[in-house]
């Protein structure tokens, strides 16, 4: 698993260099739902959608990781919904299906 997640985030690094923004998201989202119960890793993607957020001038994007990076700090040991791809645009709280090639990887 740490190697995917690794993979994950480099992978999003690489498209918001080329101001891929999709394609990051499209990353970002998977190491999410990888990152998930650990706290730093969990922190650290909510940190990059934020910068993302930024760089793209999603203000929706931006005002919503806000509030997921405290929350992230507060319950990433206590509770999560399992698939959750961390997005602004879905509920913080909304369960959702885990990719195919990652759900040996998810709890």
């Amino acid at each position: 698993m740490d190697e995917t997640y690794e993979q994950e985030v480099q992978q999003a690094d690489e498209a918001l260099r080329r101001e891929d923004f999709d394609t990051a998201f499209r990353h970002l989202e998977r190491a999410h739902v990888l990152a998930q119960r650990m706290t730093g890793r969990h922190t650290f993607v909510h940190w990059r959608m934020l910068v993302a957020g930024l760089r793209s001038r999603d203000l929706r994007e931006v005002a919503g990781q806000v509030p997921r990076i405290v929350a992230s700090i507060l319950f990433s040991r206590v509770w999560v919904p399992r698939g959750n791809s961390g997005r602004a645009r879905v509920s913080a709280f909304a369960p959702m299906p885990v990719a195919e090639d990652l759900e040996h990887l998810v709890p």
